[in-house]
């Protein structure tokens, strides 16, 4: 080798070397700036389009949480239940009040720390044409799909009192919303209570609408809510509150860019356009400031509870009048925390 190519390759070993030096100092850098940072697994479920999908597709959960953020989808709130009982979750959206009311009534030590939406059309009971069923009273006898456990039993239950109708009089068939379309399809089933998308894949197959959630009051009716596991937000107060930072993120985005929103929330719950622009029609959306309104949070300071507290102790009553928990939760309204919601809003 001459010495020309000797002193070239010399050189280049010395490049490469303090590249790898670099290198290994960004990385110990990069490990002690997350050194005692926790991981934060966060679930999710497929509620159709909403400002949640938003914040999930632009990343602002990594953004602003500090430490290893996973998420995670589950395709019912039950089954979320298990994962948080677990400890193997810190946060979960797209919740229904009851599986949470089920949850804390066993003792589990769980928080609402944000309301995303109230569903209104998004969410209700269909029934099939030629079945019979034009009202409530006419479920009496009749197969109908629901998630037990999640919100539509606490819907069906309410709809068939206000109707005077039994709540054993009706046929209850226990599958998740995937499964209500194979079923609607093969005819074993003559209504289902569900929410979007399945709720909109449903009337496209010819599902006649009975019953929306926008005839349920606001004190006791159809929420996506984000809960925490109680202990681990007081301990890391600072992760909760840029949680939802992230979360108003997504609200705000949708309301600055529609469709650039709509995009987004299209893709990722696997729907058209049209279609995400109806289901996101379907919800009141809550963000910022408004989650500390007394017709969604309210606040730590105010005498009078919140809707979202009427909420879960009106969903307790239900729950427990038609025998899905045995027990009221201790102090149910409690379980609602506006603290993180106030902290984010400043």
């Amino acid at each position: 080798m001459s010495t020309q190519s000797t002193q070239k390759s010399i050189k280049f070993t010395k490049i490469i070397g303090a590249s790898l030096i670099t290198l290994t100092t960004l990385i110990a850098l990069s490990s002690t700036a997350w050194a005692g940072q926790p991981t934060v697994t966060i679930g999710y479920e497929n509620n159709g389009a909403d400002p949640y999908m938003v914040t999930q597709a632009r990343g602002e959960f990594q953004k602003m949480i500090p430490g290893h953020v996973h998420l995670k989808f589950f395709a019912s709130g039950p089954a979320a239940m298990s994962a948080l009982a677990s400890n193997s979750l810190q946060f979960m959206c797209g919740l229904g009040v009851p599986p949470f009311v089920e949850a804390i009534s066993h003792g589990l030590p769980l928080t609402i720390i944000y309301n995303q939406e109230r569903y209104s059309t998004g969410a209700g009971i269909v029934v099939r044409p030629g079945s019979g069923i034009k009202t409530i009273a006419d479920l009496k006898g009749k197969k109908i799909a629901i998630v037990v456990g999640s919100q539509s039993s606490f819907e069906l239950a309410t709809f068939l009192a206000a109707a005077h109708v039994p709540y054993s009089s009706v046929k209850q068939v226990n599958m998740s919303p995937q499964d209500m379309l194979i079923a609607w399809r093969t005819k074993d089933i003559d209504a289902a209570i569900v929410w979007d998308p399945v709720l909109n894949s449903l009337q496209a197959l010819g599902a006649r609408v009975l019953k929306t959630d926008a005839d349920l009051p606001a004190t006791a009716t159809s929420y996506n809510i984000c809960v925490a596991d109680t202990h681990w937000v007081n301990a890391h107060p600072q992760i909760a509150t840029d949680f939802v930072r992230a979360l108003n993120e997504g609200v705000a985005y949708t309301k600055a860019h529609p469709h650039k929103a709509l995009a987004l929330m299209a893709k990722a719950s696997g729907v058209t356009l049209p279609i995400a622009k109806t289901e996101l029609s379907g919800y009141t959306i809550f963000g910022g400031k408004a989650q500390l309104t007394p017709n969604v949070l309210g606040t730590t300071s105010s005498a009078t509870p919140s809707a979202t507290e009427q909420t879960v102790v009106n969903t307790a009553k239900v729950l427990l009048k038609s025998g899905q928990i045995d027990a009221m939760p201790h102090n149910p309204a409690a379980s609602v925390d506006p603290q993180f919601a106030a902290a984010a809003a400043k």
